[in-house]
């Protein structure tokens, strides 16, 4: 995993972090095993999500909720743990690319999915938001790695890429727990739902024409 196809985050630089993956790896624990365990939280916090719709009493779904969204933010941790373990650790293998990239997409669908199953209860239509915002994350995966299929350098900017995926639908979490609270209408997951879909296609779109601009064959065209 070059520089060129490694997303740049300022935490991996900070100690913590650092000293947890070198933790981990002394434990004996792998790279593609964080990754796996990854995705594994992620339908472990999409099927919360999920399960909040139809929890009786409100503290039930108020840790439902809150437990999809530490997911969240456990999964993005395990995300750049592996690649600390990974890259500094020593411990990249040539099966690595397949295991950092593709539990990424099932996290995105779990989570996403488990909160359109979550906001579905206010609005029907949200489930087939959800949809569309899974699948454009999906294809903003794709469009990066035919960028880097192509140009040797992955493109891993916005204005939804997946920390920005994940931040939104965390607080689209927190802001469901302060409407349960507040006995206020649900209408924030539905509302984070459409603004991830709306900027996923954004990101494609601007993917596109900056993979397209990048290749002087195209301009031929």
């Amino acid at each position: 995993m070059t520089d060129a196809n490694r997303r740049q985050l300022s935490s991996r630089k900070i100690p913590f972090f650092q000293s947890l993956a070198k933790r981990l790896v002394t434990w004996g624990l792998t790279p593609n095993q964080v990754s796996v365990a990854s995705s594994l939280i992620a339908i472990l916090g999409g099927m919360a999500f999920a399960s909040s719709a139809t929890a009786e009493g409100t503290a039930i779904r108020i840790i439902l909720i809150a437990i999809g969204s530490i997911a969240i933010q456990l999964r993005l941790l395990c995300n750049m743990i592996d690649g600390l373990m990974a890259i500094e650790g020593g411990l990249k293998t040539s099966a690595g690319e397949i295991f950092n990239d593709f539990p990424d997409r099932v996290s995105d669908v779990a989570l996403i999915m488990g909160a359109g199953i979550m906001a579905q209860q206010v609005n029907p239509w949200m489930l087939h938001v959800a949809w569309a915002a899974s699948l454009l994350a999906v294809t903003t995966a794709y469009v990066r790695t035919l960028g880097a299929s192509i140009s040797g350098k992955s493109d891993f900017s916005g204005p939804m890429a997946k920390q920005h995926r994940m931040f939104f639908l965390t607080l689209g979490g927190l802001a469901s727990i302060g409407e349960i609270i507040f006995a206020a209408p649900a209408y924030s997951m539905g509302i984070i739902l459409a603004l991830i879909a709306f900027g996923s296609l954004l990101t494609v779109v601007r993917r596109l024409l900056r993979l397209s601009s990048s290749l002087q064959d195209f301009k031929k065209l």
